[in-house]
């Protein structure tokens, strides 16, 4: 097999603005962050992804291709170690600030920071720079920004409450990515006056009243038999199980989000 050629190291500036020095272009990547797993496989560098987390799932092959270090914020950093990389993709929610220091100190680390759509087509435009695969990273940032374009505003928004978690309730509110992608699915976050992921109590979500209640498939696998629990604190709300992934996975799962927005919309 022919081999790449080689550059020198590209220094770079991550979202969190830090300066990095990657090879380039780089050979062994370990990703910690599963939406950014599937984006690299998604631009054509899963030959070389040879680590991933447990929670890699898309694609399907992630897992058993490369080596899983562990999850995303308890990996091992023998088997990062085993691996050799040379280029390791972070997040800054999604990891640890001391385990990504101590990588950091060993390996080129670029750390994402996300709670925008613009934060996540920049994030995708850079990783295809920093690994040789501008041209097909621009083409599908692009590709996700003109099908959030093509979504009509929604007027007016409806109410809503999205949870992540069961004992105890949290919920996505302010400075997340999943308040961000809400109004694109036509829905107003009444806990958007709270912070990131707080904790609600029963008698909190009945003051808010939301219209709608969103269980998220993902972190917590709410299903259906969960529905009867918010049900009976909000009896005139509608409750929904929604797709996880594609409120909260910020990389190229992207392509298929605005699609099942319009599809909620129409519910």
């Amino acid at each position: 097999m022919q081999l790449p050629p080689v550059f020198p190291p590209l220094t770079v500036t991550d979202q969190m603005r830090r300066r990095v020095a990657v090879p380039f272009p780089p050979q062994r990547i370990v990703s910690l962050v599963p939406s950014q797993t599937e984006l690299l496989f998604d631009l054509g560098l899963g030959e070389r992804v040879v680590g991933v987390t447990k929670f890699c799932v898309h694609p399907a092959e992630a897992r058993q291709r490369a080596t899983v270090v562990g999850g995303t914020k308890n990996f091992h950093f023998d088997k990062v170690a085993a691996l050799k990389p040379d280029l390791i993709l972070g997040n800054k929610e999604e990891n640890y600030q001391e385990g990504i220091e101590q990588l950091a100190a060993q390996y080129p680390v670029w750390m994402s920071d996300i709670v925008t759509l613009a934060d996540a087509l920049d994030m995708m435009r850079r990783v295809g720079l920093i690994t040789g695969t501008k041209t097909r990273a621009e083409q599908l940032s692009a590709g996700i920004a003109a099908s959030f374009g093509a979504l009509a505003p929604a007027e007016p928004l409806v109410t809503a409450a999205y949870f992540i978690w069961r004992h105890p309730y949290m919920a996505a509110a302010s400075g997340t990515f999943i308040d961000e992608m809400l109004p694109y699915a036509g829905f107003r976050n009444v806990l958007g006056h709270l912070t990131r992921y707080p904790e609600i109590s029963a008698e909190q979500l009945a003051e808010a009243n939301p219209q709608v209640i969103l269980l998220s498939s993902e972190p917590y696998p709410f299903q259906d038999k969960h529905m009867a629990e918010f049900q009976a604190i909000c009896p005139t709300a509608r409750v929904l199980v929604v797709d996880g992934e594609l409120f909260s996975w910020y990389g190229s799962r992207l392509q298929h989000s605005a699609a099942y927005f319009q599809q909620l919309r129409q519910q």
